[in-house]
């Protein structure tokens, strides 16, 4: 009897022992309200890989302040992949590269600051990042405080190298580490899609990848070595079906990084640009800004199609019909307007002549509508920046392959 009275009484002090030390409940969760529109900005992956140093920051910094990228919404520099050294220090911190960033990463952040621009940078849920430089698995809460410390704004956390893990536990243990840390940083989730993020991620990250890595091409698939491969930008427009009903301020589906400016042709980076912003994607430039064209400059800050992507309704656009190669997309925002898209997918010139009052616009995942037979839009398109009549009589024109129209509907 009395080894069993013991027994029961040492059971309930250490059960009570436990359960006092999980009385502590954490607050977790993305920090709320830092992307009620698509985040804008740079990143330098897509020209540079991890070629990347103090001297391309600034320049970089410099030329989106005098060539007006800042002020048309550009206010992010992200440093992706390549900015730290090789090995932790001897207490397991990270340390920016000191022969790329001889004067410290503070002072660059310092001086990124100081234009008037916010700055990002990269690191993986993983042991190791994707180019091999130190993961941050088993270090979240110290490398958290070590963002917070530098006082960035941004971080990209990737999915290389995370065997044994789950995405949606990981990515919750960076974000709760993020929260604890207390700077408010805008915490972009890059796991691919792979694990259907759209359905767990919206109280954990402001952003998140829904495909595998972009490639400078219209329409292409191209095969690394090692089984993987990258996408033309319309095989990631493609690529999810039935998503976009997750998307929306504070929690966007995010398309990758932008190709404008590197290897296609302004054709084409059109086009690019404007499946973006009929998206709503975060609009993350990718190109070396220092070898800009004043066509790709152009195309990056068409203030008409920035506003479509940051239209505060925030509201994805879909595809409405597809026939012979031309397709049309429709996106609602604000004020009961609406932009339309007519895409030419094919190697010919093609004709639109679409006939207003024989649609029946529905979005089924919004609940708008637009019925032309009883109202009237005027309509402007948003390339040439001059109006185009109203909705009263059919819409004719010619395009060009892989080319848009891009029409704004107003009431």
């Amino acid at each position: 009897m009395k080894k069993t009275l013991l027994t029961l009484l040492f059971s309930g002090i250490t059960c009570l022992g436990f359960s006092q030390g999980n009385t502590h409940k954490q607050t977790g969760g993305k920090f709320e309200g830092l992307a009620m529109t698509p985040p804008m900005g740079w990143n330098s992956w897509n020209t540079f890989g991890t070629s990347i140093d103090e001297k391309l920051v600034k320049e970089t910094a410099d030329i989106m302040v005098s060539s007006g990228l800042v002020a048309a919404g550009y206010n992010y520099i992200v440093l992706d992949d390549g900015w730290m050294a090789m090995e932790r220090d001897e207490n397991g911190n990270l340390l920016p590269d000191p022969i790329k960033f001889p004067s410290g990463m503070e002072h660059l952040i310092e001086y990124v600051h100081s234009k008037g621009l916010k700055f990002g940078l990269y690191n993986c849920a993983g042991t190791k990042t994707c180019a091999g430089y130190p993961g941050t698995r088993g270090y979240e809460y110290q490398d958290a405080r070590f963002y917070a410390k530098l006082k960035i704004d941004f971080l990209k956390y990737d999915w290389c190298n995370t065997e044994g893990i789950t995405a949606k536990e990981a990515y919750n243990t960076m974000s709760n580490a993020l929260k604890t840390a207390g700077r408010p940083i805008a915490f972009s989730i890059c796991e691919w899609g792979d694990n259907q993020p759209w359905e767990w991620a919206k109280p954990v990250g402001n952003l998140w990848r829904i495909s595998g890595d972009i490639y400078p091409c219209f329409d292409c698939e191209y095969k690394h070595p090692g089984n993987w491969s990258s996408w033309g930008f319309m095989k990631i427009v493609e690529m999810r079906k039935d998503i976009r009903k997750y998307s929306g301020p504070d929690h966007w589906n995010d398309f990758d990084m932008m190709e404008v400016g590197n290897e296609m042709n302004d054709t084409e980076d059109k086009t690019h640009f404007t499946m973006w912003c009929m998206l709503a994607s975060p609009l993350f430039s990718g190109n070396d800004y220092r070898k800009m064209s004043k066509e790709t400059l152009a195309i990056l800050t068409n203030k008409e199609l920035i506003a479509v992507n940051q239209d505060k309704l925030g509201i994805q656009g879909f595809k409405y019909s597809a026939e012979d190669g031309l397709e049309v997309w429709v996106k609602p925002i604000s004020n009961g307007n609406w932009v339309v898209t007519f895409l030419n997918r094919s190697e010919v010139s093609k004709k639109v002549n679409f006939d207003w009052k024989k649609q029946l616009i529905k979005d089924i995942d919004f609940g708008y509508e637009a019925n032309f037979s009883t109202t009237t839009y005027k309509l402007k398109d948003l390339w040439k920046n001059k109006e185009a009549g109203t909705t009263k009589k059919a819409f004719s024109a010619q395009i060009a392959p892989h080319d848009v129209i891009t029409l704004q509907l107003s009431l």
